[in-house]
């Protein structure tokens, strides 16, 4: 009887294990007509499959653990057998500590047209982590990782290092790709240049605002919300600083595109002084934006 039960606690422990990723993923093909709509929904179950199946670290996750993303592909191109062309659109969040809050990590939307490959209706999708086999599970398995990298940096210092590196083989592998997105001189806001920049020391104080802002700032508001407020502000100097250093930085801009709603939501309701420092930081690193601050002055 002791043997049984053992084993049905080993049991119920390793149905209660997950995969490190809850992906949802939508292939949007309203562009591309005249064609066996098919064909596109059993490339979005494959993608699914792929994403949330594939064992992308050797960390144990459990079901709450998973993290957040989707992933939005908008095909403009098929040649009517195997070839696509359109762009990704890629959305990561994170838990909120004691709440139903998630916040963004990541909201990235590619170029148009640069997402290219092929694919076989009912092809097989495998990573493999030595070779680039195929653009379209390369470029899956790239944001995969970029992803989790988030994640881990958002909840410990620069923690998602392992996994960037891992993204960065990916890009290494690729560099003989026909298809756009991976190589240095293309743009500098390509695959290979987010996750050089992410490993570059130079701007690892985007990084290490992440981890203060999400574990010690939002994480601490449900108990404190003037320290953990006060701990995102602080943060936010971390991004002055990679600002002075790097104006105008693809990472920044990327940063900012998931985080600037939050932060005006996070200050409105702060004191004035707080607001106005907020407020000072904000126009230098971000003034593309200061008509969104601009309510932080009120």
């Amino acid at each position: 009887m002791r043997t049984f039960i053992i084993l049905l606690l080993i049991l119920v422990s390793y149905l209660t294990q997950a995969q490190e990723l809850n992906c949802q993923v939508q292939v949007v093909s309203q562009q591309i007509q005249g064609t066996n709509k098919l064909v596109f929904e059993t490339l979005q179950k494959s993608l699914y499959e792929f994403m949330n199946n594939t064992k992308w670290t050797k960390h144990i996750f459990s079901n709450d653990e998973r993290i957040d993303c989707n992933i939005m592909i908008n095909l403009t191109e098929f040649d009517g057998t195997s070839k696509f062309a359109g762009t990704i659109q890629v959305q990561t969040r994170r838990p909120v500590y004691s709440t139903n809050y998630f916040s963004t990590l990541l909201n990235y939307k590619g170029n148009a047209g640069e997402f290219q490959f092929e694919y076989y209706e009912g092809e097989a999708l495998e990573f493999n982590e030595t070779t680039h086999t195929s653009n379209l599970v390369s470029v899956m398995s790239y944001w995969a990782y970029i992803a989790i990298g988030l994640d881990y940096d958002a909840f410990s210092m620069q923690g998602g290092t392992q996994f960037f590196t891992k993204a960065q083989t990916i890009v290494s592998n690729a560099q003989s790709a026909r298809e756009p997105g991976w190589k240095p001189y293309e743009n500098d806001k390509n695959k290979y240049w987010i996750v050089e920049y992410l490993l570059d020391d130079v701007y690892s104080p985007i990084r290490r605002c992440s981890y203060r802002f999400h574990r010690l700032g939002l994480d601490a508001m449900t108990e404190r919300i003037d320290g953990g407020r006060a701990e995102i502000a602080e943060s936010l100097r971390l991004l002055q600083k990679a600002h002075r250093n790097k104006p105008s930085s693809p990472l920044m801009n990327m940063f900012l595109t998931a985080k600037s709603d939050e932060i005006v939501k996070i200050f409105s309701e702060s004191f004035a002084s707080e607001k106005a420092k907020v407020f000072n930081i904000m126009v230098e690193i971000d003034p593309a934006n200061i008509s969104k601050y601009e309510t932080l002055k009120k």
